[in-house]
């Protein structure tokens, strides 16, 4: 495997942030709003990050979801390369199990020739949505086939962005294009580096490979709190150097929104609970109003599990959110914080980002 420069993994924390901060995008519809409004919505957060000093801008997958507009996250990473100059764009992550390797890696080998030096390639094992999409996306109904298959999927995804099956292999003469090795106008070739790939994760399966493998890891702490900081831990504990790294990097997905004063970050940061809360009772929809939130009659075992939900939201001002940020990074040791701001309406998310820039004295203002 060619060396990856470690700059295109390791971010460099602006104005006053301990850590790099970067941007998970669910591309969510709003009641009232459409897939295109949030399509929208999307780039024009990922122009703010770049505009603001953020590191990375990424999407994940989902299905069948009608509140998440992300199940192709390598058509939207087009869609924002185009309109984006600098920051870099990845996928929070593809689900591998549901594709075939030689199609992420020609996908993404794509995505690297539109943005060369700008793409990231997070792979995560489960199917991003229910059982019964999982089966239709991947033909098969034994699902945990393809999770147990992983190690082996990742493999040969890897051989694939490298171009380098050993002589013998049944797919040896098959070669992921636009791959690493590019004909020049002068007759010559080149070898970009490829996507640098990350591990996704809520367990410590993937932490564990990831630290095998001497890979970046990305944890989700932002829907598996209490297992954040054990999988970090695995994961150090695990890490081998390699071409990659020479030393463990784990960033963390996280939940903040921050709005002008408690109240209101409270009314935005509700519409998310409550959109999760229908999802995990299989009733998925479109991202509920403020005022519908509000008025939700919880019963008690609603309410507790939204509480529940909230209790891992960082969410006030941008003064508070800031502080829980702060201590968020110094709690887990994480390299880096990728926020993700869930709510209804576009204007709410991106009136958050741009003030947890400012709490943070990011450029671009």
């Amino acid at each position: 495997m060619d060396e990856i420069r470690g700059d295109e993994i390791r971010g460099k924390a602006e104005g006053t942030a301990p850590v790099p901060l970067s941007v998970l995008d669910l591309v969510t519809v709003g009641q009232g709003r459409t897939a295109t409004q949030a399509l929208r919505t999307g780039v024009e957060i990922a122009q703010l990050a770049e505009r603001r000093g953020f590191h990375r801008y990424w999407v994940a997958e989902h299905h069948s979801m009608p509140g998440v507009a992300s199940s192709s996250p390598a058509v939207i990473l087009a869609h924002t390369a185009a309109r984006t100059e600098r920051i870099r764009l990845g996928s929070g992550g593809v689900m591998l199990p549901n594709h075939a390797p030689l199609v992420i890696a020609e996908q993404f080998g794509t995505l690297e020739a539109m943005a060369p030096g700008r793409i990231d390639l997070g792979l995560g094992r489960a199917p991003g949505t229910d059982g019964a999409t999982a089966a239709a996306l991947r033909r098969t109904e034994r699902l945990n086939e393809g999770a147990d298959d992983f190690p082996q999927q990742l493999m040969e995804l890897t051989r694939f962005l490298d171009d380098d099956f050993p002589d013998g292999h049944p797919y040896a003469r098959i070669h992921a294009v636009p791959g690493p090795v590019q004909a020049t106008s002068d007759g010559g070739v080149q070898s970009p580096a490829r996507p640098p790939l990350w591990l996704l994760g809520s367990s410590g399966f993937s932490a564990r490979l990831a630290g095998m493998l001497g890979l970046p890891f990305a944890f989700a702490h932002h829907f598996s709190a209490q297992n954040t900081v054990p999988a970090l831990e695995l994961y150090r504990e695990s890490f081998k150097p390699s071409a990659v790294l020479d030393a463990p990097y784990a960033l963390i997905g996280v939940a903040a929104l921050a709005a002008d004063d408690e109240r209101e970050a409270r009314r935005q940061v509700l519409t998310g609970a409550l959109s999760m809360l229908r999802l995990r009772s299989g009733r998925p929809g479109l991202v509920p109003t403020p005022e519908e939130a509000e008025a939700y009659a919880f019963t008690p075992m609603e309410r507790e599990f939204v509480d529940s939900w909230l209790v891992n939201i960082v969410h006030g001002t941008a003064d508070e959110v800031r502080t829980g940020l702060d201590d968020l990074a110094k709690r887990t040791g994480a390299d880096e914080l990728m926020i993700t701001a869930n709510a209804h309406g576009g204007e709410a998310r991106l009136h958050s980002y741009g003030l947890i820039a400012d709490a943070y004295g990011l450029p671009g203002a």
